[in-house]
């Protein structure tokens, strides 16, 4: 038996629910074709002729699963397995499409879907957003789980603390037996079948943006799950755009979430050996945002995916027919407009940027202020996001927040609940500081050795999430111990802490009320160590009682965190490494990413950033020679370093363009290529040549071109196809 390997390189891909369209063949590696449905081998067929790697992506959570719903597949109706609410309302993702809650009844439904796919011949299949509401826990089909799950009658999740804590790890642990289910029974179906090999991969927004939108996945369940290929990284302008609270500020801060959520992706694999791809979107499921908005963050979000050089992965776009075939709002709101010509351009070059990024992996240069500087997350942050009533509050409904309308039309006290300032309050003034913290997954700590390794000062706090295992304890001793420090910021006022978990069981020898007393009785500082920096081996801890979320609405509580990583630092040694910036930047190869922060005080008193050298501007669909770079606060820049290639600048390559280059060919006074790009899309391409060209042509036909003789370079536009264009340059 042999077992089939990848049909290619999978550097770059994209999902699409409709049929091969030349308008929106974005010519990357490979396609995700959405949904199961009867012309998925006509789908597939299509897009395998036009030359890519087929994958298929469907949705686990929800989607058109009426055969199931209405008893077509087994005989049964399924309507009480639909996520419902205290209220009796079923969690709707569109008519007749409710959020599923994951039975082993409907995994087996999956699966059968699933070998649809398989017997199609997709290479791999992505299973996407695994997706269980904090709201929800009231439907028949839960209330059957918990039984089997905890051998006790279940709990309103409303109830309690405890009862809300244990609903959501149920939801968890439901998703993760589903997945596994399905994959290893999938995985199995693929080898006796066909002799071949098929990859599981899980499309997921970020444990943030879960955390945030009160939502409940396994996330950092299935880094372990065997049948898990890896991951794609689902942000985009839609999660990140989510507001929340700097010093007192509520507002959208698209860059720095995304940020964060990228890096929280990145380390959730790292280390792991599982794939990774990060997602952009050159617009968003909203559809009442104007071009120009949709522009601004999705360059926000590029930027800051492009600052975390672990990942090299990219889906760039979901959705391209909506992209370039859709309309949206004019600025003037006179109507609808169909996608700016130079934006289009513009999107093209970023793309295929992206899918030239791996190849300077091992060439990159981070002029980060600080480094090794991390925020503890764990999935456990997710199970503390559910209504609770306590005693003697005025009776409340469940949160309207279910994912389908603007947060901005919630009440005030579901805002302040969406703006998870326990976390904010902790990774924001790090951030606009230009201090690149890193989320990490708190959960790894215990399962992958030396996870901690890149890490000198940790921020931890159980006041908005709990230890799932005391072994997290133990590794997290022992790095302290080698010299890390481990900056503990919490009151333990969080009622949270006493809900029934291993720290307060009477199983413990002296059972702790509040987790965080287990991790200093295992470093010797007693249960309830004061306040302040307490040596423990060649490291320390500096405890901090405070609780994160009140940092999130004052600049003292900002200047406390910054701070407390400069002591932290000091107490190493290192503190004269301690700078603020007013930028978060890096070189990836040829490649500079950049972004000037606003709301901070670390820019000069021009408030902007200027950079000198000779450099393409990727964000500029003209593809143009600049020797300077200004940048305002907010501002993100892309640029191409022509300096990097200066001890061979006579060697002639293309080194920017919005098309897939194929075939090139380097003869005796000129070059030659295949560009292929969507149906209509104008191309730019900036190549070097050795010498000032004399003549340029596209399929033969002589065209225009403009030379930079300063840095021999050349720029080329033309119509694009998906077909190729036959392009060739001639300098002799």
């Amino acid at each position: 038996m042999s077992l089939r390997s990848k049909a290619g390189p999978e550097w770059t891909g994209f999902q699409e629910a409709r049929p091969y369209g030349p308008k929106y063949d974005l010519r990357t590696d490979f396609v995700m074709v959405y949904g199961i449905s009867e012309d998925l081998p006509e789908r597939i067929d299509g897009w395998k002729q036009a030359g890519y790697t087929v994958h298929l992506m469907t949705g686990v959570s929800w989607g058109e699963y009426q055969d199931y719903l209405y008893g077509r597949f087994d005989g049964r109706n399924h309507w009480d397995e639909a996520q419902m609410d205290r209220n009796g309302k079923r969690l709707l993702h569109g008519k007749d499409v409710p959020y599923m809650v994951p039975t082993i009844s409907f995994a087996a439904y999956l699966s059968t879907h699933i070998k649809k796919a398989i017997d199609a011949g997709v290479e791999a299949i992505h299973m996407e957003e695994p997706e269980f509401w904090a709201v929800s826990g009231y439907s028949e089909a839960f209330k059957r789980e918990w039984l089997n799950y905890y051998g006790e009658d279940w709990q309103p999740p409303h109830a309690s603390c405890d009862a809300q804590y244990r609903a959501s790890k149920l939801k968890a642990a439901m998703y993760y037996r589903a997945m596994d289910r399905i994959c290893s029974e999938m995985k199995e179906y693929a080898l006796t079948t066909y002799g071949r090999t098929v990859r599981f991969y899980i499309p997921t927004h970020s444990l943030i943006n879960y955390t945030q939108w009160r939502i409940v996945s396994p996330e950092s369940m299935f880094v372990s799950m065997p049948s898990c290929d890896g991951f794609i990284a689902q942000i985009w302008t839609g999660t990140s755009r989510t507001p929340n609270v700097y010093q007192g500020v509520r507002r959208e801060r698209t860059f720095e979430t995304a940020y964060l959520e990228y890096g929280m992706m990145q380390e959730l694999t790292r280390g792991t050996g599982r794939d990774m791809w990060f997602l952009h979107d050159p617009i968003e499921d909203n559809p009442s945002y104007t071009w120009a908005d949709y522009e601004q963050n999705y360059l926000a979000t590029v930027t800051a995916s492009l600052l975390h050089p672990g990942v090299s992965r990219y889906e760039v776009c979901p959705w391209p027919h909506r992209v370039f075939e859709g309309s949206y709002p004019k600025e003037d709101g006179s109507g609808k407009e169909p996608i700016p010509g130079t934006y289009a351009t513009q999107l093209l070059t970023i793309m295929h940027m992206l899918g030239e990024m791996h190849k300077y992996d091992g060439d990159i240069e981070e002029s980060a202020a600080l480094k090794g500087i991390g925020l503890c997350l764990a999935n456990s942050a997710m199970y503390q996001r559910g209504s609770v009533e306590h005693p003697g509050d005025s009776p409340r409904t469940a949160s309207r927040y279910d994912g389908t309308h603007s947060p901005y039309t919630l009440e005030e006290e579901e805002k302040e609940l969406l703006d998870w300032s326990p976390f904010y309050g902790l990774a924001l003034p790090l951030l606009k500081s230009g201090i690149p913290v890193r989320p990490l997954q708190y959960d790894n700590v215990l399962h992958f050795p030396g996870y901690l390794d890149d890490y000198r000062v940790l921020l931890l706090s159980y006041e908005f999430m709990k230890p799932e295992h005391p072994g997290i304890h133990q590794v997290l001793a022992q790095w302290i111990r080698d010299g890390g420090i481990l900056i503990y910021v919490g009151d333990g006022s969080d009622p949270y802490h006493q809900v029934r978990e291993w720290w307060n069981r009477d199983s413990l020898r002296g059972a702790y009320a509040h987790p965080e007393e287990h991790l200093f009785d295992s470093l010797g500082l007693g249960r309830v160590p004061e306040e302040g920096m307490h040596p423990v081996g060649s490291g320390a801890v500096l405890l901090i009682r405070k609780h994160p979320a009140d940092l999130a609405g004052h600049a003292e509580g900002a200047e406390l965190v910054i701070g407390g990583v400069k002591q932290a630092l000091g107490y190493r040694g290192e503190a004269a490494e301690f700078r603020t910036k007013g930028t978060l930047d890096i070189r990836r190869g040829p490649y500079r990413i950049i972004h000037v922060l606003d709301e901070t005080d670390a820019l000069d008193s021009n408030n902007q950033v200027e950079l000198t050298g000779s450099f393409i501007p990727l964000f500029d669909p003209h593809l143009p020679v600049v020797k300077r770079v200004h940048l305002k606060p907010n501002g993100n820049a892309l640029l191409y370093d022509l300096g990097f290639h200066a001890d061979d600048a006579a060697q002639p390559g293309i080194l920017a363009t919005s098309s897939r280059i194929r075939s090139e060919v380097l003869y005796e006074g000129g070059y030659s290529w295949i560009a292929e790009s969507p149906e209509g899309i104008m191309v730019s391409t900036r190549l070097r040549t050795p010498l000032p060209p004399i003549q340029a042509a596209v399929e033969g036909k002589s065209i225009q071109f403009e030379y930079d003789s300063e840095t021999g370079t050349v720029l080329l536009s033309f119509e694009g196809s998906p077909q190729g264009r036959s392009v060739r340059i001639d300098w002799k």
